[in-house]
């Protein structure tokens, strides 16, 4: 540790106990970003603290960033600057829970599935189904603006987020929305931390409107096809008919093959009451036949009293044999948990396979699906790299480009790649968003800026919450 290091932990005690300020280079390695390393981290134990050392880093012109559980560091670019890490763990308490009324007021970095844990109890649950669920805290769930396959139904936190209370740039206390549904006053400036990675605000307080468990029963579908065409198909036919699926994705061969071979490294939990697995954190099971490598799959999963579960597999089964599926397989709460906890840990399913993997996400109509797929392949087969897919029928399209060995040729090709999906985004009117990628990756890559007008207006918006740029500087992942 440095002099200058040593004087800042040494200031940062007058905030914060000792135990709570780390400077040991061995538990800092946890913290790092990208190969940068802060030289402190700081655990504050509530609001007040985390402001107050928000003040600090302010006033020494230090660039603080929050995190949680640190599952998703590697989301974002570089930090341009990076000096203290701010753990938020420290603060986990439920501060109000109605049941009656669907609402909850949660600390931000209390664990989610801690949180699901407690809501289950009362038949309840958020349905924030993201990757690395077992691990993340909701603070940096928000942060991080990963979805869930459960977007198909209950939506994205943008629909369900009543209010928060952060901590901006100056170390001011602030407020938005409200702990009620209709709580309709003031400007949502609440959902502007969604996908922020902390660039705005130091989250503190997340307010959510609950819903209640899928307790009756649920169901798992799956249906292989040889062509993405027929695979689309049917997905549309899905989503236009009446049996209001919980999760509705389409696979390509490679991120079956992925499902059909590889278990996530996170234990996990059991989410709902009639999931006979054991233990209440386990590895999930392989999948055995379900998933077919060299095949496209169709993934659905439904809930409802048994006869809405039998009208479903009745009509879902007619939809996939009149689109000519080669096979079809309707799951229960003891098989189903295996392929639904599959698609929401496909991210860190991916990265996990492959040394160097680049993982992006497109968010393109769901009508462009098909020829955006056809570019994706077409472009990839040429570079000769490994490409995953997974097409949600509620929007984004996760593309993942894993390349067997992390060389410099490899780089080379990911660049040339990434590249051409951000293009991609563009050509269909939409938007493409870096999630992750290696650091040496990030380097070699350039992107256009985005138009004048967003630009000024993403930098209106950076100099309002965070005016002297403390906040994780530069952390916003490339977005077109």
């Amino acid at each position: 540790m440095t002099q200058s290091s040593a004087i800042r932990a040494n200031a940062l005690q007058s905030i914060l106990d000792s135990s709570r300020i780390f400077v040991d280079p061995s538990i800092l390695a946890a913290y790092t970003i990208h190969d940068q390393t802060p030289a402190a981290a700081a655990k504050p134990a509530s609001a007040e603290e985390a402001a107050e050392i928000v003040r600090f880093a302010a006033a020494e012109k230090l660039a603080l960033i929050p995190c949680g559980a640190r599952t998703k560091l590697a989301i974002g670019a570089p930090p341009a600057r990076y000096d203290i890490a701010l753990d938020m763990t420290g603060l986990y308490q439920i501060a109000h829970y109605d049941p009656a009324d669907l609402t909850l007021s949660v600390d931000s970095g209390t664990p989610l599935a801690a949180l699901n844990a407690t809501l289950f109890e009362h038949k309840q649950f958020l349905p924030l189904l993201t990757p690395y669920y077992s691990a993340s805290t909701v603070g940096g769930t928000i942060a991080a603006g990963l979805d869930s396959p459960l977007r198909q139904f209950y939506g994205t936190a943008r629909d369900f987020l009543l209010g928060a209370e952060f901590i901006d740039g100056t170390g001011s206390l602030v407020k938005s929305g409200g702990r009620v549904v209709k709580n309709v006053a003031g400007y949502d400036l609440h959902k502007l931390l969604i996908g922020s990675l902390g660039t705005l605000a130091v989250i503190t307080r997340l307010n959510f409107r609950t819903f209640p468990t899928p307790i009756a029963g649920s169901r798992g579908f799956l249906a292989s096809f040889p062509s993405r065409e027929t695979a689309l198909d049917l997905r549309r036919k899905i989503a236009e008919s009446q049996t209001a699926p919980l999760t509705l994705d389409v696979l390509n061969p490679a991120a079956a093959g992925i499902f059909a071979t590889r278990t996530p490294l996170m234990p996990e939990p059991q989410l709902f009451a009639r999931e006979t697995r054991g233990t209440p954190q386990t590895a999930l099971p392989l999948p055995g036949e379900w998933f077919r490598p060299h095949e496209w799959q169709v993934c659905a999963a439904f809930a409802g009293v048994p006869e809405v579960l039998d009208r479903c597999a009745r009509d879902l089964t007619r939809f996939a044999e009149d689109s000519r599926a080669s096979a079809i397989s309707i799951l229960d709460d003891t098989t189903r948990p295996s392929v639904w906890g599959r698609l929401r840990e496909a991210l860190p399913l991916f990265r996990e396979s492959s040394p160097a993997a680049v993982i992006l996400r497109l968010n393109i109509l769901p009508t462009h699906h098909a020829n955006a797929i056809t570019v994706l392949e077409a472009v990839a087969r040429s570079a000769r790299l490994p490409l995953a897919l997974i097409a949600r029928a509620a929007g984004p399209l996760y593309v993942a480009l894993l390349p067997e060995a992390a060389n410099d040729a490899s780089l080379e090709k990911l660049a040339f790649l990434t590249t051409e999906v951000f293009a991609l985004s563009r050509s269909h009117h939409g938007d493409a968003s870096l999630l992750f990628a290696p650091p040496a990756l990030q380097r070699l890559l350039t992107f256009p800026a985005p138009a004048p007008p967003a630009l000024h207006l993403m930098h209106r918006l950076k100099s309002a919450f965070d005016p002297h740029n403390v906040l994780a500087p530069n952390r916003l992942p490339p977005t077109i």
